[in-house]
């Protein structure tokens, strides 16, 4: 699989000290750089590694720390001095543009036109969409919001599964099944007064990692306040295979196991 996920934030939540909010660099052959989620801060940590032009943006969800960094792309894609060659793509839930349009307008009650600068296409749940080399599948996941996890496969085969926000389910076991690489959140730790359905342990990322057999798990969105050390070893208590909480500006080669950056 000849796939680059590079970390552009993976602080939970909010942005951390050391992190920008939820973002990822994905590359692949014959591919437009896609970006899975943009949440505060990631439009900077994106200017180290892709022209902002670019690329194209696959929202999971609309809560803030995954997609309020999308009005300053609009800013950038609409005055940069160089004109984007193309109009982008945006693939989200169905309140995408009243969301992204209400954040970007100027005045209360108004929703930016974005469509000058962005194609809006709306998530089907199990439908998957081909974008250059790789097809995406995206599956509704439980978190209070219309919230997606994604598959996402190349031409032979190779697999990585992006948990998005989501509390313990089905739908995320069977869209993780078999998985090379599993970017998964782990928010929280397995503390009985954690909220139900809202965001993963480390012991339930490491239990759906093994329960679908992936091959290598990463977890990310970990809040400031939660310990990372601590989210790391329930997973790794539940998960015999490899497991690392990511950094930013971390990069792996999805499908060989191996990490650069």
């Amino acid at each position: 699989m000849n796939v680059r996920i590079t970390v552009l934030g993976c602080s939970g939540s909010v942005v951390g000290p050391d992190s920008p909010a939820s973002g990822y660099l994905l590359t692949a052959p014959d591919t437009p750089p896609l970006v899975l989620d943009f949440g505060g801060g990631v439009l900077g940590a994106l200017q180290r590694h892709a022209d902002p032009n670019s690329v194209h943006v696959l929202l999971s969800h609309l809560h803030a720390d995954h997609c309020l960094d999308m009005p300053g792309l609009f800013v950038w894609r609409r005055y940069h001095p160089t004109p984007a060659p193309e109009r982008g793509v945006i693939y989200g839930p169905a309140s995408t543009w009243e969301r992204l349009g209400a954040a970007s307008s100027p005045e209360g009650g108004e929703i930016d036109d974005c469509t000058d600068i962005f194609e809006l296409r709306h998530w089907r749940d199990g439908q998957p969409v081909e974008i250059g080399s790789l097809s995406v599948e995206p599956r509704l996941v439980a978190h209070p919001c219309e919230s997606y996890g994604m598959r996402i496969t190349d031409r032979s085969g190779g697999t990585l599964v992006y948990s998005g926000d989501s509390g313990y389910c089905d739908a995320l076991i069977d869209l993780a099944r078999d998985a090379d690489v599993f970017l998964c959140e782990a928010s929280w730790t397995h503390s009985p007064s954690r909220p139900p359905r809202l965001h993963l342990s480390g012991t339930e990322a490491g239990r759906i990692a093994a329960r679908a057999g992936v091959s290598e798990l990463l977890l990310t969105h970990i809040p400031p306040w939660t310990s990372r050390e601590d989210v790391i070893s329930e997973a790794k208590a539940e998960f015999d295979g490899p497991v690392q909480a990511v950094v930013c500006n971390e990069s792996f080669d999805v499908g060989r196991s191996s990490r650069r950056g």
